[in-house]
């Protein structure tokens, strides 16, 4: 993982970062998820987890309750080696600075869920000072700041304090079970798989229209999963919150092939709009709706898992532009390319790597990949890395992970390569 946004969520609205630093730990209790939050994992924590895993620190910051002071001291206590919060860092036991590059100005308080939700009106002018104080600290801090993809909210944010930003935050949950923990079937959420491109184009023209059409405002989709969270009655404070179901959301059993590809079909998204989407956050990564579950049994990588792993693994550097004739998959009267394609490119142009999702449930079809047009010559069956299951409803559960990537000698039809139903897979060619 390049880089892990913390606290993040609805719990850092009303976070406050200095009882989680020191010898002496308050415990807290978290207003937005009605628990206890013992404080024993705070900033000197993640840190020097971030060091051990190897990705970069991302934190998210408290505009709910929290002020821009707060906010900026915050970026000291990390950065700096001076001043009552840098020489704070250093009595805790860290004489170097952490260098914290990435810092977020709140989370989702555009929305009335949120502790210290914000209006309009008041969001702009927070996020200036705020974002004024941070960069007084680190002037090449990266900042983002809480967005959607709605001009209503974004324009103004943008209008007021954009000068001072790297990015807007946008996040995505395009199958809500917030309420009702009904998971939709493979079909539906076939049906979903072209909202992230549609998303991202809309956050686009918001930045165009803001005058940052030049890339010097980039979108982070910084949260994003298919299926949200279940937690009922988050938000509803005369009713209060089921806290014993949220444990629904550790049914290994929801994660199936529809979670792989519509997160494969994300990911093919954002590498399409690699020229204004740098930074997208799988929540959450463990547990919950993660890609990873673990308790006392063990440790299951879920389906989602196998995506990232051949994301991460067997690309190349470049996206370069493919078009691909596909049929519709048709659900009532909504459809869906039953392919989604990626081409990627090594910097010499001689090693290619196809990333493409049959999104039909049943049928295995006949893709033209265009090989002749590279300059790649092919007869016969083509090997590739394939990920799919024995069913577009099948998972991975403890003492059961049989959904993983496979090496798959796949047939050709009249120059046309045919992708197993239900997959994504990975294509390696070379051209002479």
């Amino acid at each position: 993982m390049p880089i892990v946004r913390w606290p993040g969520g609805c719990f850092v609205s009303s976070y406050h970062w200095v009882d989680g630093v020191g010898p002496e730990r308050t415990p807290a209790y978290d207003k937005a998820w009605n628990v206890e939050d013992p404080n024993t994992f705070g900033t000197d924590e993640y840190v020097k987890w971030c060091r051990k895993v190897g990705c970069e620190p991302y934190i998210c910051t408290n505009a709910g309750t929290g002020t821009a002071e707060e906010m900026s001291d915050w970026v000291e206590y990390c950065n700096l080696n001076v001043g009552k919060w840098g020489r704070m860092r250093i009595s805790n036991g860290s004489p170097e600075p952490f260098n914290v590059k990435y810092w977020s100005v709140g989370n989702e308080n555009w929305g009335g869920h949120e502790i210290g939700a914000k209006t309009v009106q008041e969001w702009g002018p927070l996020v200036c000072e705020s974002a004024k104080m941070m960069r007084s600290v680190t002037h090449d801090a990266k900042l983002f700041a809480a967005a959607t993809i709605g001009e209503e909210w974004t324009l103004p944010l943008l209008e007021k304090t954009g000068y001072l930003l790297d990015y807007i935050s946008i996040h995505g949950y395009w199958d809500p079970l917030w309420l009702d923990n009904n998971p939709a079937d493979y079909l539906t959420c076939m049906m979903k798989t072209d909202a992230p491109d549609n998303e991202i184009m809309r956050a686009r023209r918001i930045l165009e229209k803001a005058g940052f059409g030049d890339g010097s405002i980039r979108i982070a989709f910084d949260e994003w999963n298919l299926r949200g969270w279940h937690h009922p009655w988050h938000g509803d404070f005369r009713r209060g919150f089921d806290i014993g179901a949220r444990d629904k959301n550790d049914i290994n059993a929801t994660y199936t092939m529809a979670d792989a590809l519509f997160s494969a079909c994300f990911l093919n998204a954002c590498l399409r709009n690699s020229d204004i989407v740098d930074i997208a956050c799988f929540s959450p990564v463990v547990n919950a709706r993660g890609a990873i579950c673990t308790n006392s049994e063990g440790i299951v990588r879920r389906t989602t898992f196998y995506v990232f792993k051949m994301y991460t693994g067997l690309l190349e550097k470049y996206v370069v532009p493919v078009n691909i004739d596909s049929e519709l998959l048709r659900k009532d009267d909504l459809s869906t390319k039953v392919f989604d394609v990626v081409l990627t490119s090594d910097p010499d142009g001689k090693h290619y790597v196809y990333s493409i999702i049959n999104k039909d449930p049943e049928r295995d079809v006949a893709l033209d990949l265009g090989l002749e047009a590279l300059g790649v010559k092919s007869s016969g069956r083509i090997e590739a890395q394939v990920l799919c299951g024995r069913c577009p409803d099948d998972y991975n559960d403890f003492g059961d992970e049989h959904v993983v990537p496979q090496l798959m000698k796949l047939e050709t039809r009249d120059g046309k390569v045919v992708i197993p139903a239900h997959s994504l897979t990975f294509i390696e060619v070379t051209r002479k």
